[in-house]
């Protein structure tokens, strides 16, 4: 975790975001289905947000335990390209990312809620959280979001880096075109 500046002061040094799905990316709830997979409930300004990173280039990355077809087809309408699901080891899967996308790992966000995200908050240089995530993460953090999991903790994350770097709402690069 990076010390040598405040939290607003390090946006201007990220290079790339990095998600968990359950608990971050949705309210942590789920809906078996019979096949195997599951409903989740995705908030919309966050999959705005998502795209729009991704739309001018930003790089976004999701580590998950989740799994299912409709996950993964979530993360591929929202052009999302790292992706790492079923995963069970999360440091080989963010070292992975770091890798392949050439970031330093001290400029990378990672928001995680949960126990498994430990070790990966402990990784990268700036560990956030949803204001809903579990004490031991909260101790972990070095940034808390207003904004629970599924409730907009993505996007506010995704908005304030953005911002920062004058790229947020300059156009609508966000808007996702099955066409």
């Amino acid at each position: 975790m990076r010390k040598d500046k405040n939290f607003k002061e390090l946006l201007a040094d990220v290079e790339a975001i990095v998600f968990d799905v359950d608990g971050v990316m949705t309210d942590g709830g789920i809906m078996p289905l019979s096949d195997g997979d599951f409903i989740r409930k995705y908030n919309a300004k966050d999959g705005y947000a998502l795209a729009y990173a991704v739309g001018h280039g930003f790089k976004i990355g999701v580590i998950s335990g989740g799994f299912g077809k409709n996950l993964e087809s979530r993360l591929n309408r929202l052009h999302i390209e790292h992706k790492y699901l079923n995963c069970m080891d999360k440091i080989a899967a963010i070292d992975d990312f770091v890798t392949k996308t050439g970031v330093n790992r001290e400029n990378v966000i990672y928001m995680g809620d949960d126990i498994p995200d430990l070790e990966v908050l402990r990784y990268v240089g700036i560990p956030v959280a949803p204001a809903d995530a579990c004490a031991e993460v909260l101790d972990e953090v070095i940034y808390v979001s207003e904004r629970n999991g599924g409730e907009g903790a993505v996007r506010d994350i995704i908005e304030q880096v953005l911002r920062v770097k004058g790229i947020w709402a300059l156009d609508s690069k966000g808007v996702i075109s099955d066409k």
